[in-house]
């Protein structure tokens, strides 16, 4: 194989570093092991430490840590401190951010100046981060799946609903799972090869997400993931992940990026399916009308 091609193939970011090392670390040598969790645990100082500082500090020699960087892809021990000095950026760049709250308190700002500044950063940084061809992946999901299954427990459960609910107006067979008084299992068991399951969740994780989107890959869904690093479980079982900012200026994180992405998804939904969506939506409004679901509208009156 052309060495370019091997080096073109290896992660380009921290964050594919990252997955690439959590998908082969059962896989991985002892002495491999000791340095993907170095890597892992302490990226801020891989990033400036010589081939024989690592070496030294793991309990390796220097050609084991070249061995480690050419198999995963980089170009060498260069390529896997470049990735981590990328990783330092990224971290100012968060500082940068959170030294701007910290003069907007020193200015007299309050909590709710705090939450929006966060929440603008939030919004912005998540959608800096979709990739085009996994966006495109997911909302083609989405609308053609024969069946979307949406699923997000605890703080993610509104944005889950959300998105659930959204669908529905646009497309039949919507479902979101919310595994109330133990019917997890009665509602995975709808799940069939070819659906588009979309799990939601950020630290600390649901186990029954977790577990529901793993089963649900096994079962031949297409997985969407909406989660907060390239570490999260759920971005070992999606077959297209979405990381999601939630900054908070508070104890409480922000699920506003999730609202927006959801939001932003459906909007795609709505467009790819084109004029199929207005049959739906006029039955909607049938509906809802036959069953004066809404108050009166005196508005004109």
């Amino acid at each position: 194989m052309d060495a370019n091609a091997e080096v073109a193939a290896g992660p380009a970011t921290f964050d594919e570093l990252l997955v690439e090392i959590r998908g082969r670390m059962d896989s991985l040598s002892t002495s491999h092991k000791k340095l993907a969790q170095r890597v892992l645990s302490d990226p801020e100082a891989v990033a400036f430490m010589t081939v024989s500082e690592l070496a030294s500090a793991v309990g390796v020699n220097e050609a084991t840590v070249v061995r480690f960087a050419n198999g995963l892809g980089l170009k060498g021990y260069p390529g896997l401190t470049r990735l981590c000095r990328g990783r330092l950026q990224e971290q100012a760049q968060l500082l940068r951010r959170f030294d701007n709250l910290e003069h907007l308190i020193a200015e007299g700002a309050g909590l709710r100046e705090q939450t929006v500044a966060l929440d603008q950063a939030n919004i912005a940084r998540t959608f800096a981060r979709v990739e085009d061809a996994m966006w495109e992946s997911a909302v083609d999901r989405l609308a053609h799946a024969p069946r979307v299954h949406v699923m997000g427990l605890r703080k993610c459960h509104a944005p889950a609903y959300l998105l659930g609910y959204l669908l529905r107006m646009l497309r039949e067979d919507v479902a979101t799972i919310d595994a109330t008084a133990g019917t997890l299992t009665d509602e995975l068991r709808r799940v069939r090869a070819g659906d588009c399951f979309v799990a939601m969740s950020i630290h600390r994780y649901s186990l029954d997400t977790v577990r529901a989107a793993q089963w649900a890959r096994q079962r031949g869904a297409h997985v969407i993931a909406l989660t907060d690093t390239a570490v999260s479980p759920l971005a070992v079982s999606a077959h297209d992940t979405f990381y999601i900012e939630a900054s908070s200026a508070s104890v409480l994180r922000s699920m506003t990026a999730f609202t927006s992405l959801a939001q932003a998804m459906t909007g795609e939904v709505a467009h790819i399916l084109g004029h199929q969506v207005r049959p739906t939506l006029l039955e909607e409004e049938k509906l809802l009308g036959e069953f004066g679901v809404y108050a009166a509208d005196t508005a004109g009156e």
